[in-house]
């Protein structure tokens, strides 16, 4: 069987914790990564603070097969995230020829201001993350993929590194609505689960059309033959709730 790979999120920015900026890019990169057999473990948000984004950026790193950043690498003064992951790897920074040459065709004259050449520095020893559509780049420098804050930029981005990432056991997944409240199937809800324990079972409580309290029922695992022996028996206590009623 092949590895399973993981991944950690780093989210950087203090307009995401004060509420100013909603973020739209953790649920996006989750199902991205889920589509390509990488197992998403952990979340964390940080704000624009040199030393909270190299602990927090070591910290996942170490943890995870790969790190995906988003946020802090525009043209501003807080944006430092380019810095902090170079301090963090150990490497200078400078301005990358191939970029500033970029922003050269692209501004001219005084518009290619400091502000602007900011984007353009890169850590020493990282790939860049771009094509035609994208003037700033994002970079991979390790097994830290660093991308925009911006959603639709991100979400190009992630289409061009993905095909360079190592990938696991694809996680299936099946679900089934119970037609019964979350506290109903708890209890032989656990003792399935405890008797599979090579599948993950959760329970998921919802409204229903009538507002009514419901529940979806969700086993996963990456064994076609395990999944469904637990779906199964998932099935099977479904039907003994309606058959009780």
């Amino acid at each position: 069987m092949s590895e399973i790979v993981t991944a950690g999120i780093l989210v950087i920015g203090d307009e995401i914790l004060s509420g100013r900026t909603k973020d739209k890019n953790i649920g996006f990169i989750a199902e991205y990564l889920t589509n390509i057999a990488i197992d998403l473990k952990e979340v964390r948000v940080v704000a624009d603070d040199e030393a909270d984004i190299i602990a927090a950026l070591n910290a996942l790193r170490h943890r995870y097969n790969y790190v995906f950043t988003t946020g802090g690498i525009g043209p501003t003064h807080d944006d430092i995230t380019a810095d902090s992951v170079a301090k963090a790897f150990g490497v200078g920074i400078d301005h990358h020829p191939e970029v500033v040459a970029r922003f050269r065709e692209r501004f001219k004259g005084q518009d290619l201001n400091e502000a602007r050449l900011r984007m353009a520095r890169i850590p020493d020893g990282a790939d860049l993350i771009q094509s035609a559509t994208i003037l700033a780049p994002g970079f991979m420098i390790g097994n830290v993929i660093v991308m925009a804050g911006v959603p639709s930029i991100m979400q190009a981005m992630m289409d061009i590194v993905a095909p360079k990432l190592k990938s696991g056991v694809k996680m299936l997944s099946e679900s089934v609505r119970a037609n019964a409240r979350e506290g109903d199937v708890g209890g032989p809800l656990r003792e399935i689960a405890n008797a599979h324990p090579d599948t993950i079972i959760g329970s998921y409580p919802f409204l229903d059309e009538n507002q009514q309290p419901n529940t979806n029922l969700v086993v996963r695992s990456r064994d076609q033959a395990k999944l469904t022996a637990a779906m199964d028996a998932v099935k099977a206590m479904v039907e003994g709730l309606k058959a009780a009623r």
